[in-house]
């Protein structure tokens, strides 16, 4: 008797825990196939620029582009697609042609400033981009700085380098000297384009480049790749720069980098420690090497005769 009431106790246990199971195994097959049926119902997007290839497929060189009112001849084929390359491939790193978005906030006043103190074309801005992409960098070749000159080139225009100093790294006095070699260039070849040519290989080698193939157009002369691109990338920077809406770039003006805020202290003793001293002008370390980029060292030795270091510190 009792046998007979435990198997029936036991059978009953064991028909309620596969009822429960079948319903568990029920519930969980429902939501996998639910899941799934949601997966698929999903919408594919449409817009067309959430699809970048596409975005970028649609976009076109401009039809008329310009360098220093200087025209760019875009129905010579050959010319166009150069600058189709340049175009596209800039385009390739959208990265990239923000932070020149964002750093010409901090250094386009500087050089429009001296333009049109100089009374020169604004586009010039634009080859420092192209030189150093607004950046204090160093190439393989050893130019240095927003307009990446070479030592030679910078002592002949005056700038100091040395074991303390490199001025080509002085984002004034650096952008003064690029503003005198790109007019001098213009002087000699009476075209932005070609001066800045000349920038890129030397406006020695410009002017006998025109003599040897008796031309006086950039666009009509045959030169070493580099110098090729380099006039275009130049032109399409700006394009993108000046346009970037038009390009798909969505930057707020409170992204921009601001100008430094600062003052200038002119100083002609030596300074042994510069920690030390920017303590002394309620700086820090940092501040003083972040706003003089120019300064390589831990210390300043005595000026030269007759001249003084003048420091930026912080405006507080």
């Amino acid at each position: 008797m009792n046998n007979y009431k435990s198997d029936i106790i036991i059978n009953n246990i064991l028909n309620f825990n596969i009822k429960i199971s079948s319903v568990f195994i029920f519930t969980f097959v429902s939501l996998i196939n639910v899941s799934c049926s949601q997966e698929k119902e999903q919408p594919k997007p449409q817009n067309i620029e959430t699809n970048y290839y596409a975005f970028i497929s649609q976009l076109k060189v401009p039809e008329k582009l310009e360098f220093c009112g200087e025209r760019v001849p875009l129905e010579i084929p050959e010319v166009k697609e150069r600058a189709e390359r340049e175009f596209y491939l800039l385009l390739q790193t959208p990265g990239q042609i923000i932070l020149y978005i964002k750093r010409s906030g901090k250094y386009f006043p500087i050089f429009e400033k001296y333009l049109k103190e100089q009374n020169l074309p604004d586009d010039i801005k634009y080859l420092s981009v192209a030189e150093s992409a607004l950046y204090m960098a160093r190439s393989p070749k050893d130019a240095v700085g927003l307009w990446q000159f070479i030592p030679s080139t910078a002592k002949k225009f005056g700038l100091l380098i040395d074991d303390y100093v490199d001025e080509r790294k002085h984002p004034e006095k650096s952008t003064e000297v690029a503003l005198k070699y790109l007019n001098q260039g213009f002087k000699a070849h009476q075209s932005w384009t070609l001066a800045a040519a000349g920038y890129n290989m030397g406006q020695e080698g410009v002017a006998n480049s025109l003599d040897f193939q008796t031309k006086n157009n950039f666009y009509d002369l045959f030169l070493n790749d580099e110098t090729s691109r380099y006039i275009l990338r130049i032109i399409l920077i700006k394009e993108l720069m000046s346009n970037a809406s038009k390009y798909g770039f969505k930057i707020s003006s409170n992204d921009i980098y601001k100008p430094d805020s600062y003052k200038l202290i002119d100083e002609k003793d030596a300074i042994p420690n510069l920690a030390e001293w920017a303590k002394s002008h309620n700086a820090s370390y940092k501040d003083i090497k972040l706003l003089n980029p120019w300064i390589l060292q831990k210390s300043l030795p005595l000026p030269h005769k007759g001249k003084s270091w003048c420091i930026a510190v912080p405006d507080k």
